[in-house]
């Protein structure tokens, strides 16, 4: 079966799921823990004013599971147990999928609309509908159950959608450009899910209470995420693309298989740091912004946004430094530079001291600025890591299992997140004015949050350390051999690949191992 590459417009196409499914992860990441542990204002009623905007606390926010976890925190933690389950069995089933129209397209259609239906869901509480104003069991079990659902649906459509990065990037350069695009879309989804802190002000003064002014925002975000989900799906046909061919392999072997790979168990660990530096920061803004820096809480909108576009504009030249330097590299220097970021966040309060002055504008533009290009480097090039160690580990094996690869990052991914989301609920709260840590009157403080931003420097820096040990030049030079076999690619782009000297010959014990690994993959 004769397949294509992608077109660039095409590939445009695809990165409009990602933008989908960033909008609902860009909500619970921004969301989750700024609704159910909203930062108290007494000096400003939009944030406390039980008559005229009905606010009350959902779920008892206090460090009530062993005096340092938050319930919150717990939840979003044991739904790790169940994505430790749920990322390979649905790789596996992708992988081995028999679908005519294709192994990925059919999950991600199938997703869709639930995932974008349970992330509204998960906002909407008994004591919302009742009209409650304690915090009750019933809105922790319900919380639970909807983020159980959310991380399932998210699972069936990314970890499919994901590996399509390398199955369609058939180049290198496909890959760069893909990555680029999705990226791009990804933080556009981000934006877009903050966008509430701009308007939920405006249905406030339609007389709405707080908590269904934010409600209400949702709506709209979750029916574009939706419709973007769907359109790879309707206007791609995968089968142009990919060849439908089943891994043949079961959810275990597969699974034990893929992190016998070293270079991918590495990659993971550092890519876990990643994700629980960017959640921290997704989740830590709105409190940077309010609680350190003594902004508007809508100050939060445009600091993401002067990110998102400062950020874009990098992503010409990330390509370009990817042929110059290598992935590795850059990296490691996105996450020394987001470290740097953290620590001027970590300095807000000392230099702002929570008050609204030009101090604290120029704190927000200074971590903006600085976590900008960062963000642009560690948005892009992680994504075409991954499917560079997919495609040489099918090299090498024989074995298509592009699905488990991206299962895997899928769970880095959440175990990122939930991490990120433990660490936040436990530590905001630290300096908190009451001393019962149970009680509903318990939120933010500006040194819990800047020890957020402190914690949040150590896990960068752990990823750059343990990026260290990621062996690029053997991924690439796998690659670039079978490509230049396949005639994919001429001798001039192999050294451009994988530099001069590597591309001259292949060591020999290097050609040993990969028919070493094929002979066993053989018996086996």
């Amino acid at each position: 079966m004769k397949t294509r590459r992608l077109t660039k417009k095409e590939m445009w196409i695809f990165a409009i799921g990602q933008l989908g499914w960033s909008i609902l992860s860009g909500i619970i990441s921004a969301w989750l823990v700024a609704f159910y542990l909203p930062t108290k204002d007494k000096t400003n009623p939009v944030y406390f004013s039980d008559t005229t905007l009905n606010f009350y606390t959902l779920i008892t926010p206090g460090l009530i599971i062993g005096g340092f976890l938050t319930i919150l925190g717990l939840i979003t933690a044991l739904c790790r147990v169940w994505d430790a389950v749920s990322d390979p069995l649905v790789a596996n089933l992708s992988d081995n999928s028999k679908n005519p129209k294709g192994r990925r397209f059919p999950f991600m259609k199938f997703a869709a609309i639930p995932f974008a239906v349970v992330t509204i869901l998960i906002f909407i509480c008994p004591s919302l509908i009742s009209g409650g104003t304690e915090p009750t069991g019933w809105n922790v079990a319900w919380v639970a159950v909807m983020l159980v659902l959310f991380y399932t649906f998210m699972t069936i459509y990314c970890t499919p959608y994901n590996a399509l990065i390398s199955e369609f990037g058939k180049t290198q350069e496909d890959r760069m450009n893909i990555s680029t695009y999705i990226s791009l879309t990804f933080f556009a989804g981000t934006l877009i899910a903050y966008l509430p802190f701009v308007f939920s002000g405006i249905v406030r003064g339609f007389g709405v209470g707080y908590y269904w002014s934010y409600v209400i925002c949702f709506i709209p975000l979750v029916i574009i995420a939706c419709v973007s989900m769907l359109i790879p799906t309707l206007l791609l046909k995968e089968t142009d693309f990919v060849e439908p061919k089943p891994a043949g392999t079961n959810a275990f072997k597969s699974l034990t298989t893929t992190f016998k790979n070293k270079n991918f168990l590495v990659f993971s660990g550092s890519d876990v740091m990643y994700f629980i530096g960017l959640t921290l920061f997704q989740t830590g803004l709105p409190f940077f912004v309010k609680v350190t820096m003594g902004l508007d809480e809508s100050w939060t909108m445009y600091l993401l946004g002067g990110m998102t576009v400062l950020s874009a504009a990098f992503y010409p030249v990330v390509s370009k430094l990817v042929s110059k330097w290598g992935k590795k590299k850059l990296v490691i220097a996105g996450f020394l530079g987001l470290a740097v970021a953290y620590v001027l966040a970590a300095l807000a309060y000392p230099i702002t001291h929570n008050e609204n002055s030009a101090l604290s504008y120029l704190v927000g533009f200074g971590v903006v600025v600085i976590a900008a290009f960062p963000m642009a480097l560690l948005g892009i090039i992680p994504q075409s890591i991954v499917a560079d160690v997919a495609e040489q580990d099918s090299i090498v094996t024989g074995e298509k299992r592009e699905g488990m690869f991206f299962a895997a990052r899928t769970f880095a991914m959440k175990l990122g997140q939930s991490i990120a989301m433990l660490v936040f609920t436990s530590l905001a709260v630290i300096g908190a004015d009451h001393v019962d840590t149970a009680s509903n009157d318990i939120s933010a403080h500006h040194i819990g949050v800047t020890i957020v931003a402190i914690v949040a420097v150590v896990f960068c820096l752990l990823g750059a350390a343990i990026l260290f040990f990621y062996n690029e030049k053997k991924v690439m030079k796998t690659i670039a051999d079978h490509q230049l076999e396949e005639g994919l690619i001429t001798e001039a782009e192999e050294k451009e690949l994988v530099g001069e000297e590597e591309a001259v010959d292949a060591p020999a014990e290097e050609a040993t191992e990969v028919e070493e690994a094929k002979e066993e993959v053989t018996e086996e």
